[in-house]
């Protein structure tokens, strides 16, 4: 008998150099196989037959082919197929199709499926049909035998599902009914159901047994709504399982990271001063509420662990400035994370306005520092505040959470900037080993039983409730929902490039009215070697051509990432105090950078932006009182796609509306631009689609940890348990938990 663990390779009909096939599409044991779930499924329980097909449906048709043929026309060959049943025809056309001209003999029998459609004559037809060969008049038998196997098959007189072929079609969707079909009739029956017996009351969930057999091989009389939408009992039961077992662990990791001990922060009348000194403005409710959260973790003896979100603009940098001062004026050193040195150079430069100035150091540390320097740096460590968490990835945030001796911390991140340890308004400098008054300081941490660190996680990209849950599932959250009073929406129009010269004779007028504008370009030079750039405008160039034709009279700066350090600042200083009025940047200023005067935004080529990144490029301006403007540039043929997220940026200001948006066009996996290290990768589940299931998911996971109980047993929760952690090593390709 099969058991899930059992590699495909033992799978009669599969062996080991299919296996290798399979292992491409990540397919390694019999229960990846049984994971390999339709993409959609054929009613061929009743098949129409011609004469019932009307034009606008979609229908599926067993027939026999009669002739076909290649036509080449100008613009592409186009494939004809003429089927029959008795005396009856169909046709079937297929575009750019010569690969089909060998494929078909007269008397096949196939099953096609697609919209029917009118042609010119009024005859009906159907285009791009998907098709499978089901058998051949010319096998043993004749025609009669061959239509008997046909009935007596798995292809029709059913509703059948429909698997993506793979191996170069090697793997057919008929290969693949046929071997799940022996699996499944070969599984060992008494495998045990991970999830315990009360969640599944709850959920009303059927037995993994019951779910592979009706999710594969769905009964006559189950909806076909509900199959092409998953939503019947077996996806249902299949998709909770994925989420019960991503949530659990998160949930276990939570539970965990609670019983360990962390620092007792004290928050007397001497740290809340410290934190009233360093403000630059008052702050908003949103604002309290959030360091109210926070300060209450940092006072309790487990370590904290808090996800600070919020939209651009909305103060998140103060909020962690104010941590920082409670875990300073506590003897401890703050560390602030960034994942790439230009956003790290422009916490370094916020901090040193608003922190030095009360007698604190501020010290950047990047990677590139030799090993022992960043040991002597991190002697003391109690807070870190990770900024733009989503680029660092689950498995670096759970890295950093435990023991940070020998700075391991630092190695595991690309740029920390450190805070210093402060005692009054005397610095502790590097290689020090006095506090305030001649003693050793009060927390060297130089064992493994010492206090975590306290961790505080920002983005500013928001992120939707069901990512959230799965990728920050771990963590407390805090929402920073209100802006600043004073701002107001920026006003964001769509452009083509027909109309540049009305745009800068907008972005003239702004400045004469004494306001500052930003310029973005998508990359920093031009590169003609490469195809998709040849059209595409480049910073450096453009910059030269605003500064010397376009705007002769005003003050253009640049701003990107190949400056040194010392460039950025100065640039960035200038443009701050006004001496540069428009500041012509890549996206190496979308977060981070705060200069209240500038109103206007140009986004130049703005359809090559992810949505998150031109909202998080739109939070650069209306940071002051005057009404500020962003002007989506497009030039040249845009993507449908594309076309979606510029109507999103004109249609709202709402991150989180925009950042559900975006989820939904790109996925979770690329969510943030990138493929995001530690996103899970489902098989079956699709947390927009199941957002209500996922929600399931959390409140049972927590439910089964907080056993046992009088209705879940120890045996069912470690049995849980054991499922979990063998998921998140092997198919979530997340790091261990518990």
């Amino acid at each position: 008998m099969l058991e899930p663990s059992t590699p495909v390779q033992y799978v009669k009909g599969i062996g080991p150099r299919l296996a290798e096939i399979l292992a491409a599409k990540g397919i390694a044991t019999v229960d990846d196989l049984l994971h390999y779930l339709p993409f959609r499924y054929e009613d061929r329980l009743n098949p129409r037959s011609v004469a019932e097909l009307r034009a606008g449906e979609m229908a599926t048709v067993i027939a026999e082919v009669r002739n076909s043929g290649l036509f080449r026309t100008r613009r592409m060959p186009i494939f004809q197929l003429t089927v029959g049943q008795g005396r009856t025809k169909l046709k079937c056309i297929w575009f750019n199709a010569a690969y089909l001209q060998d494929r078909f003999q007269a008397g096949q029998m196939l099953a096609l499926y697609g919209k029917v459609e009118e042609d010119r004559d009024g005859e009906l037809q159907i285009v791009q049909p998907q098709f499978e060969i089901l058998g051949d008049i010319n096998e043993e038998g004749g025609a009669d035998e061959a239509e008997k196997k046909a009935a007596a098959s798995l292809e029709i007189g059913r509703i059948v599902p429909i698997y993506e072929s793979t191996g170069q079609g090697k793997l057919t969707p008929r290969w693949f009914r046929r071997i799940i079909r022996w699996t499944l009739e070969n599984l060992n029956p008494n495998v045990p159901d991970p999830i315990p017996a009360a969640v599944r009351a709850h959920l009303s969930l059927v037995s993994p047994r019951e779910a592979w057999w009706k999710v594969h091989w769905p009964d006559a009389g189950e909806s076909f709504s509900d199959l092409q939408s998953s939503r019947t009992a077996a996806h249902i039961r299949l998709i909770f399982d994925e989420l019960f077992f991503i949530e659990l662990g998160l949930e276990l990791k939570r539970r965990e990271q609670k019983a360990q001990t962390g620092i007792v922060f004290r928050l007397d009348g001497g740290v809340r001063e410290a934190i009233k000194k360093i403000l630059p403005f008052h702050p908003t409710a949103a604002q309290k509420r959030v360091l109210k959260e926070i300060a209450t973790d940092m006072q309790t003896p487990c370590p904290m662990r808090r996800l600070l979100q919020g939209d651009v603009g909305s103060g998140k940098t103060i909020v962690a400035f104010q941590a920082a001062i409670i875990a300073i004026e506590n003897g401890y050193q703050v560390a602030l994370m960034a994942p790439t040195e230009i956003l790290a150079q422009q916490h370094y430069f916020s901090a040193r306005q608003i922190l030095e100035r009360a007698g604190y150091r501020i010290v950047l540390l990047t990677g590139s520092l030799e090993q022992d320097r960043k040991r002597d740096e991190f002697e003391n460590l109690g807070l870190v505040v990770v900024d733009e968490q989503h680029r660092f990835g689950v498995m670096q945030r759970l890295k950093l959470m435990r023991k940070t001796e020998d700075a391991r911390v630092v190695e595991d991140a690309r740029v920390v900037e450190d805070a210093r340890v402060v005692t009054g308004l005397r610095p502790v400098l590097p290689g020090d080993d006095v506090g305030q008054d001649g003693a050793e300081p009060r927390h060297h941490r130089n064992s493994k039983s010492d206090p975590e660190p306290d961790v505080l996680v920002m983005t500013a990209t928001p992120i939707p409730r069901t990512l959230a849950l799965t990728l920050y599932g771990d963590l407390d959250v805090s929402m920073l929902d209100e802006l600043p009073p004073g701002r107001t929406p920026v006003v964001t129009r769509s452009l083509s490039d027909e109309r540049a010269p009305e745009v800068w004779d907008f972005v003239r007028k702004q400045i004469g009215a004494g306001h500052q504008a930003y310029v973005v370009y998508p990359v920093i030079e031009e590169n003609p070697a490469k195809k998709d750039d040849r059209e595409v405008k480049a910073a450096e160039q453009m910059h030269r051509q605003l500064r010397e034709k376009i705007l002769p009279n005003l003050h253009v700066g640049l701003l990107h990432g190949r400056l040194d350090a010392d460039e950025k600042e100065h640039v960035m200083r200038e443009f701050q105090e006004g001496k540069i009025e428009i500041l012509v940047a890549t996206t190496v200023i979308e977060v981070g950078v705060d200069v209240p005067n500038a109103t206007v935004m140009v986004i130049e080529h703005a359809d090559r932006f992810g949505l998150a990144q031109l909202h998080q490029l739109r939070g650069r301006i209306g940071r002051g009182a005057a009404k500020s403007y962003c002007v989506l540039m497009r030039g040249g043929k845009v993507s449908e796609e594309g076309e979606r997220r510029l109507d999103a940026m004109v249609r709202s200001n709402d991150g989180f509306q925009i950042a559900e948006l975006d989820l939904e066009l790109r996925g979770p996996g690329e969510f943030f631009g990138t493929k995001q290290a530690g996103i899970p990768s489902f098989r079956v589940a699709n947390i927009i689609r199941d957002r209500q299931l996922l929600e399931a998911a959390k409140r049972e996971a927590a439910f089964v940890i907080s056993g046992p109980n009088a209705e879940i047993s120890k045996e069912e929760i470690d049995r849980a348990l054991r499922e979990m952690r063998s998921r998140w090593a092997f198919n979530y390709g997340l790091v261990e938990v518990g």
